[in-house]
């Protein structure tokens, strides 16, 4: 009886096998989309949170009395160059990777790490000139 009850075991584990294997590949063509690593939620909070920090010093000197044309040309420059100049850097090294070496590198990753980079990157600014 034993030997039995182990063999039928082993033959329902190898046709549940073969039947998560025939499943697979179906699933795995409709979740093309959904390959990246990083979840959306976290990608587009790392962006605003880019655009705060880019901002959050221009209010400021706003209310010491500097001069509103020197800050909007200041922030005219810096803001997009970490808000979306970073971010693009990333995206396009990806691009370049995915094309010469042959990776896999999703969009959505290389943008989180991009911004990530410049939230970073701000904050260490912010730090050193505090």
């Amino acid at each position: 009886m034993d030997t039995q009850n182990t063999v039928g075991s082993s033959q329902i584990r190898s046709e549940d096998l073969t039947l998560s294997q025939s499943v697979q590949p179906n699933q795995s063509s409709k979740g093309t989309e959904s390959r990246s690593l990083v979840p959306k939620g976290i990608t587009i909070g790392l962006a605003v949170f880019a655009l705060v920090l880019s901002l959050a010093g221009y209010g400021f000197r706003l209310m010491i009395g500097d001069d509103p044309s020197n800050v909007l040309r200041h922030a005219g420059v810096i803001v997009p160059a970490f808000v979306l100049g970073i971010p693009l850097l990333f995206w396009l090294g990806s691009r370049i990777m995915n094309k010469v070496r042959g990776m896999h590198i999703e969009t959505r990753n290389a943008l989180s790490l991009g911004w990530l980079t410049a939230c970073v990157s701000m904050l260490w600014l912010m730090g050193t000139y505090s």
